[in-house]
């Protein structure tokens, strides 16, 4: 299996937000869910998160600290405000629908 269309998700995320491994699984479907996601970004450089926490090793945790705070993401020790920060590809693809159906309509 490729993780192509993992990474690609990954990358829509807009700077400044964050998401959870099982919201990316969900979007992508992906068979083996969030661990999924986990083992596809654990086979890159760029470190990994999870629930809101910083889950990786020091070195990687403070290069991705470093990184969120310089998009305006506030850390509270090793937790995420997901309620502030959060994104999900599902809420945008919902919305997506949504407007459709409107333009339907007119």
């Amino acid at each position: 299996m490729s993780w192509e269309p993992v990474y690609r998700l990954v990358r829509k995320i807009p700077r400044g937000r964050v998401t959870t491994y099982g919201e990316l699984a969900q979007a992508l479907r992906l068979p083996g869910g969030a661990r999924a996601v986990g083992f596809a970004l654990a086979a890159t450089p760029r470190g990994q998160g999870a629930k809101g926490r910083i889950r990786v090793p020091e070195h990687y945790a403070a290069l991705q600290r470093k990184l969120l705070e310089s998009e305006g993401v506030a850390i509270d020790g090793e937790a995420i405000d997901l309620r502030r920060y959060g994104w999900s590809p599902l809420r945008k693809r919902a919305g997506a629908k949504a407007t459709k159906r409107a333009a339907r309509k007119r």
